[in-house]
């Protein structure tokens, strides 16, 4: 349904996207993740035909958006970060007018209303937007892209502002929609994705990171197996006889469990299997192994993981461009 190839958008010698590669299949919600200025707005801005790509190309159900932008668009409704509302309009004034916009042919009542009901606005169908708090001004602007019933919903940052109840209500109202549209959320809330989201893409400098199912995100970080040991013993002694063992890389006491033991938090090298040397350097030590459990990585870790490796690897290349000068 979305397809975008090789995408890139430079200023200069600059990059605000470079080679961007991923496909949205139909009735997906993928999740596209980013920190700040990692190209997530340049990305969706070239998808929904607002900004040229310097190379690459964009396309909806098969249409590419640069070479016949009108039959790309109308296949799409986008939700920017700010929703683009006229204040002094009516909700049904305002809902008509981005009915005659669109040039929609629906029946104009039973769509409307049919909007309305999806989104849950039909009590405030003749207030005057401004009028209206943050969420129900979020829920008009979800209605507008709404117009036209196209396949396609691209929403930006959609719950910035929202209070923790209307922030439920717009998650919940993005799930339902992506049982019969194909959906972009862009977002930087990480449990708003593992909420709502059946894949996750990742940007960072304007390269993609990641791009998994949500269940096997933690995969796309490199060499890291994480598990919780407790351990009967001094708990100062057994980090230090841990963090011994060949392929631990990191860990740290995590808190007090049942009777005397203590929590440890081990990483290591995905490729060595650290149980067995663990077990017996325990053993020798009368140090008692009474319990080990397989950690997995929320989204958080992953994200943050996964935003660390891309800026190690450019800095490393950085280092090497440094050293081939000299």
């Amino acid at each position: 349904m979305i397809e975008i190839r090789g995408i890139t958008k430079r200023y200069g010698d600059k990059y605000a996207a470079k080679n961007v590669t991923f496909t949205v299949n139909a009735g997906e919600i993928m999740g596209f993740l980013g920190p700040n200025g990692a190209g997530k707005s340049t990305t969706m801005n070239i998808l929904t035909g607002y900004l040229s790509a310097t190379s690459g190309t964009a396309r909806i159900d098969g249409i590419d958006i640069l070479q016949d932008p009108i039959a790309a668009k109308a296949k799409i409704g986008f939700l920017p970060e700010q929703p683009p509302l006229y204040p002094d309009l009516t909700v049904k004034e305002y809902l008509n007018f981005v009915y005659d916009l669109k040039k929609c042919k629906l029946d104009r009542k039973k769509h409307l209303e049919e909007i309305c009901r999806v989104v849950e606005i039909s009590d405030v169908y003749n207030r005057v937007i401004r009028n209206l708090s943050k969420g129900y001004r979020q829920r008009v602007g979800i209605a507008q892209a709404l117009v036209g019933n196209p396949p396609v919903l691209i929403f930006d940052e959609p719950t910035v502002g929202l209070d923790p109840k209307q922030i439920i209500d717009i998650r919940n109202l993005i799930k339902d929609l992506g049982k019969e549209h194909t959906v972009i959320l862009s977002t930087h809330i990480l449990p708003e994705v593992q909420a709502i989201c059946d894949r996750i893409v990742v940007i960072n400098k304007g390269e993609i990171v990641a791009d998994e199912k949500t269940e096997n995100i933690a995969r796309a970080v490199e060499g890291k197996r994480r598990m919780t040991y407790n351990v009967c013993g001094p708990k100062d002694e057994v980090l230090k006889l841990i963090r011994s063992i060949p392929g631990v890389t990191y860990a740290e006491i995590i808190g007090n469990r049942e009777l005397d033991s203590t929590a440890f938090l081990v990483e290591s090298d995905d490729k060595i299997d650290i149980r067995k040397p663990l077990f017996f350097a325990l053993a020798d030590k009368r140090w008692p192994l009474i319990g080990m459990d397989v950690m997995g990585m929320d989204l958080e870790d992953v994200f943050l993981a996964l935003v660390d490796q891309k800026n190690r690897k450019e800095e490393a290349r950085k280092g090497g461009r440094k050293g081939e000068k000299k």
